[in-house]
This record gives C-alpha cells, structure tokens and sequence, in this order.
C-alpha cells in the first residue's frame, strides 16, 4: 500500500457517493449512446463517423455498468491481496439493495417496453411467426426495442455477477467475467475469425438461437460490473498522470483495433479487447473528480437513454411536416444535436413533474423509522390461538400504543384477524380506539377518573373495578357503567383482596354496574423457579376458590381471564374465557434468559431502521461521543448514524450493536439524543446514507428487542413502548 494512503485495513479508499466526475459524465454517456442510434458524422466523414460512433461511443454502456458495480456489488466480493488490506473485511451478507435495484430496473423495462408497443405494433413486431418465442427471447436478453437490451443485461448481469461473487472468491470472478468476455468477444467484433472454424461456428450458432447477440448479461456486462465492484472493493486510487496516460494510450490502441477489424471481422461492434484499458482508466480518472452530487443528472442521464428513439421519430416526423429534411434528416450532425436537446428538455421535464407532484413532505425513511410486519402479526396471533383451551378468546392488549407498534393500525388489523377483544390501560387509549373505528369490546385495565365517567358510557367502554370503594363511586354515577372485577391474589397492585369475600359480594349488588367479567393477575408467572411455580399455583386456587363462593353466594363472575402471555406459555391448560396477551403478540418475551414450558413459534413484528449520516477515520488516541467514554486503540473507521435515545434507544445500552450490510457493528461511546456512532472498520463498502438496522434481521444476522433489553438492564416491554413518535411507523404487509 502506498505509504500516503490514509485508507484503514479493511476500508475502501472511496468513502461516499459525491462522485462529481461520475455524475457529470453520465449526461456524456447518454449523449454517446444518442449517437450509436443517429450516426452524427456520416454527412461529414464516414471514417470519422466510424471512429466516432462505433469505437468511441462503445464507452457509454461499459461506464454504465461499471457505476452499477462499484455502487450495488463492492461488498460482496471475497478475498483481498495482502497488499490492500491488512486484515480481512466481512462480506456484505443483505441482499436488501439487489432486490430494490431488481425491483427500479425491472419496473423502468416494463415501463419502457409500453413506451415503445405502439411502434412495435406499426413496425409490425407483432405479425413475425413463432412470436412466443421471439417475446421472450426478446424480453430475456435482446430488448423489445433496439436499445431496451441493456435493461435485461443489467438485470441477468447483476444476478449472475451476485451468485459469481457468492461462490467464488474476487480474483476467480475477475477471471471468470473476463473469459466470458472473450467468449462473446469471438461472437461480436471478432465473429468473422470464428466462423472460419467449424466447430466454433457451430457453437456460436447455438448461441445465437437463443440470443441475437453476445453483448448481453451473460458474455458482456459482468466483467465490468466486475471492474466497477473491484475497484471500489481495492479502496486504490490510481495517480491522475497515470490515469491520463494509460487513457490515451488505451484509446489510440482502441481505435487501432476498431479500423483494423471493421467490415472484414465484426458480426457487431460492442465488444473490443482494447475497451477493457480504456473503462480501467477512463473510471479511475473519473473518481478523482469528487465534490457536490448532482443526482439530477443521473435521472436525466436515464430519461434520455429510455427516450431518445421517440425523440428521433419525432425529430424525422417534424422534419418532413415543416419541410426542414435537408436540416434535420439530412445533416446528420444537425440530426444528432436535434435528438440530443429533445431528449435533454424530455429529461429536464421528468424531473421537474417528478419534484412538482411529490408530495411536500419529509421522507418517512428519511432519519429512522419502524418498520411493522402485519404477516408475523398475523402469524403470532394464529400460533398464539392454537395454545388456548377451547373457547378461550384471545384479548389483545394494545396499551401503550399496543407496545410500541401503533394502536390505531394494530387493532385494526387484529379486528380483520377476528379479534374482538382489547385490553388498554387508559381511558384515552379506549376512546382513541372508538374513534378509529375499533369494533368489539374494549378494556381499560387501570384507573379512570370519576369526572371522566361519561366517556364510558359515550363510547361503550368496559372499566375495571379496582375495589370495592371504587365501585360504590362508579355505581354513584347513576348511568349504567360495564365493568370487570379486578381481584388482587397476591400481587397487591390494583384489585380488591381476594380474602374480602363480603366487599367482593357487595359490588355484585350495585344496581349501575354491568358486571361482564372477573380476573386477576399473576405477579411471576414468567419464572419457572420453583418458589415462583408454587406461588403462581397459589394465585391461581385463590382466583378459583374465591370464584365459586361468588357463584355459591348467587353471583355470576362473568367472564373469567388469568392469564396474560406469560400464562398461557407457562399455565396454558387454564380454563378461562379469556387470555390477556399483550408482549407475546408482538412475537418477543419480556426478557432473553426467560425460558417457557410451550415454545411458540413468534415471529418479532418490529423492526428499527436509521442511516449512516457519516463517516470518518479516527486516529490512535482519539474519543468519541460525550465524556470520552471510547478512545480508539489503533485507527478506526467509524460512522454516526441517525438515531439516539430521544427516540427509545437506551443511553445506557452496553456492549451494543447495529446491523450494517448485514454484519454487526459495535456501538462505540455513549449514545447521544439523536445520534450514536459505531466502528465499521472490518465492515466492506459503508456509505453515507446506508440504511442499518437498530432492531430486525439482516440477512443472516439478528438483533433482537430481547438482546437490547438485555444489554440495557430492562425488559422489552420497556424497551418497545418507549420508541418515540420521531419515528415513524411503516406498515408492510
């Protein structure tokens, strides 16, 4: 490693993504690629336009597949030369960037493809025979239009290019993609020499039944996705003389080659061997050109790409109704200047209406947010219900924002799922419910104040007694009130005292309380400590007992519940009408180290996602954070990502971690308000605005609610209800 190269072990020499150079020749490229389709030369000089649009021009397509592998497939190469890294980084192992990229690439070709039907229809696309299998031969590797065939390409490159780096390590894939390179290099510019050979010849014509030509996603965009993945993956900067001197150089000998084969050797003229040097160096001097990003460019670049044929009909067709052929037709460079501003101004235009119609609002994955999987809700509460005694019914406690997750949306869906029955803390949770439109019955568990009775009877909402002198005051009222029975049996917290049989027989004699249900609750069910066992074994004979000197006294309990999660995981053979679950339903128990006689099979619903702000190196000696809590003992590469413990992040989480490209990053000094830092340093292709995930799964690897609370000396029913409302809640379902 040069020895003026600050670049740590482990660590890409390219921090971010403010890559003017590449930026601004993007809008070149596109403007390349307008002029393979118009031949803006041929009305000067034929060589000239040769040179021009058929070796020159073939740099467009290259670049852009090496911007796609050096952005999307840097961190899954494997392996690394001594000389680059001092230790090895870890692979990228989330696939959550390939699948958006599959997703844009794919939608832009469904798009592009509607674009073009009509003059495919006019064109007469449509009447061929055996056009099944010209479709999909079409859509598959060459492209419905003349110029679609690079979005199949990117496609089948980036795939085959994944499962390559997967299997293999980075210098097999380099060769690998280069053979294949040469492979479709004899069927492209090189093809007149293989068809001199039988055998070959055959072979390339087997090819071609599947494939019209050898530059598609297979034969021609891996090695420079390849190049673009290893370039970034190396973290080497090549010295601008070097750039400039191997460009030239590679060029001349480009166009050398290109005149040398033309008309006598090429089948096409996208593949040279001389073009390899050239995207070497032609990228490498690009990447020195750093400063501000300018991502309008790239949509532009793209519009122009998708719609520069359209702009040459129209140019033609204008041409001929306002009589200007000899301007815009004939003059091939007045012809390719005229396609090239119409394409610009439709690009500008795309831009504009997108920027205009968006809506004025701060992006919801813009900082952090939670992300809320209504499938694992739904799968919890099918697994949940398959526990319970026939005809126990599930309540779903949605308390405190239903735990975090967001009451509204949750008991929504739970009321699809067929749950009909709520348990909330407040009397403001249970009208926020009404209001939403929650069907079914709606518990409030703690206490209401009297001058707030009226709201229970508006909004048809069931309160808890929570002893006897709390009952005479809600039977004072004077309007019939619906009420369960809270009976304390040993927990000593809200509920009259089981022993209190006569308070207990009185409140069944109030004549404005509608008693529907009884229940208490178990202090320990969550222990399978003996002591814990017997006394929760206790609790329960004290409900029971209690219960039938009701009934023997003439009064009816209503409906029974005892058991919250804890109770039907540990005590599931409990006859009740109900089951409370509130923390269960969410797929996460209130602690790692709790163990559960039935293990369910819960599925976490939450996850927390935020972005890499920044990232920087740090010195030997230096601190990070308030208070100096971490100092690096060697040079460390680290990163602030957008999220603290104003949002519900423990100030005093220890020995935490953050998921980044699917490999955990320690947390590294005290977690501020609205920030905390991590040390990526043996983590491959960090970036500014990488999104990392705080709580879920990436990949193979997880960081649960559970290990959070763990770390942070409390449960995760504390943990998930004290995620803040800066973060906003995206439902996936």
């Amino acid at each position: 490693m040069n020895k003026n190269d600050n670049t740590l072990p482990g660590q890409t020499a390219f921090p971010n993504k403010n890559y003017e150079g590449l930026d601004y020749f993007r809008i070149l490229a596109a403007f390349l690629i307008v002029a393979i389709h118009t031949f803006p030369l041929t009305s000067l000089n034929s060589t000239a336009d040769l040179v021009f649009t058929r070796i020159i021009a073939r740099i467009a397509v290259p670049f852009f597949f090496m911007i796609t592998g050096f952005f999307l497939l840097s961190g899954y190469v494997k392996g690394a030369p001594a000389s680059i890294y001092g230790s090895q980084p870890r692979l990228k192992t989330d696939t959550t960037s390939l699948k958006k990229f599959f997703s844009k690439i794919g939608n832009l070709y469904g798009i592009a493809i509607l674009i073009y039907l009509p003059v495919n229809l006019y064109s007469g696309y449509f009447n061929q025979s055996h056009l099944a299998v010209t479709v999909m031969r079409d859509v598959a590797f060459n492209g419905t239009f003349y110029h679609l065939w690079y979005l199949p390409a990117a496609i089948l490159g980036v795939g085959f290019v994944y499962v390559l780096f997967r299997n293999l390590n980075g210098k097999t894939v380099i060769l690998f993609s280069s053979l294949l390179y040469l492979i479709g290099l004899m069927g492209d510019s090189y093809y007149g020499i293989t068809a001199g050979v039988p055998w070959l010849k055959a072979f390339y014509g087997l090819l071609f039944q599947i494939f019209d030509y050898t530059r598609n996603g297979i034969f021609y965009a891996p090695v420079f996705l390849v190049m673009g993945a290893a370039i970034a993956h190396s973290g080497r900067k090549l010295p601008a003389n070097k750039c400039v001197y191997g460009l030239i150089i590679s060029t001349i000998l480009l166009i050398f080659e290109g005149i040398l084969i033309h008309q006598s050797v090429q089948r096409h003229d996208s593949m040279y061997i001389f073009l390899i040097p050239v995207m070497y160096y032609l990228f490498h001097l690009l990447l020195l050109r750093q400063g501000n990003r300018h991502k309008s460019l790239g949509t532009i670049s793209m519009v122009i790409y998708i719609i520069h044929p359209f702009a040459i009909i129209l140019v033609r067709g204008f041409a001929k109704i306002l009589g200007l052929e000899r301007f815009l037709i004939y003059n091939s460079i007045l012809h390719y200047f005229a396609v090239c501003i119409l394409s610009f101004i439709f690009g500008v235009v795309f831009v504009y209406l997108s920027r205009f119609f968006k809506k004025d609002n701060p992006d919801t994955k813009g900082r952090a947010w939670i992300e809320i999987n209504l499938k694992h809700l739904k799968a919890n509460v099918k697994e949940l219900c398959s526990l319970l005694p026939k005809d126990c019914t599930l309540m779903a406690v949605v308390k405190a924002n239903a735990y975090g997750h967001g009451d509204i949306r949750i008991s929504k869906e739970l009321n699809k799922l067929g749950v009909y029955s709520f348990a909330v803390a407040t009397l403001s949770e249970g009208v926020q419910l009404r209001k939403n439109g929650m069907k079914g019955e709606i518990l409030i568990l703690g206490y209401t104040h009297p001058q707030d009775f009226k709201y229970l009877v508006k909004y048809n909402l069931i309160q808890t007694v929570v002893d006897f002198e709390y009952a005479r005051i809600l039977n004072d009222y004077g309007k019939k009130i619906k009420v369960h029975i809270k009976m304390d049996t040993g927990m000593h917290r809200l509920g009259e005292n089981y022993n209190n049989i006569s308070n207990l027989e009185a409140v069944f004699q109030l004549e404005n309380l509608i008693i529907l249900g009884t229940y208490t609750h178990l202090s320990v069910s969550n222990s399978l400590l003996k002591e814990d066992i017997d006394f929760t074994r206790a609790q329960i004979e004290h409900f029971y007992k209690t219960i039938k000197r009701l009934k023997d006294l003439g009064c009816n309990p209503g409906k029974l519940h005892i058991q919250s999660s804890y109770g039907v995981l540990n005590y599931p053979k409990l006859h009740c009408d109900y089951a409370r679950i509130g923390i269960a339903l969410y797929g996460v128990l209130s602690s790692a180290n709790d163990r559960t006689r039935i293990s369910a099979d819960l599925k976490p619903v939450l996850a927390v996602k935020a972005r890499i702000v920044m990232t920087k190196t740090i010195d030997k000696g230096d601190a990070v954070s308030y208070g100096r809590m971490f100092t690096a003992s060697e040079s460390r590469k680290i990163a602030a990502v957008t999220i603290g413990y104003a949002d519900g992040i423990p100030r005093n989480l220890e020995d935490g971690y953050i998921l980044v490209n699917g490999q955990r990053a320690p947390v590294i000094g005290r977690i501020c308000m609205d920030q905390l830092m991590i040390d990526v340093t043996d983590i491959s292709g960090v970036e500014t605005d990488e999104i990392v995930t705080v709580i879920g799964r990436e990949g193979h690897e997880q960081i649960c609610a559970e290990e959070i609370a763990s770390k942070s000396g409390t449960i995760t029913n504390e943990l998930l209800t004290r995620l803040g409302n800066r973060l906003k809640r995206i439902y996936l379902s």
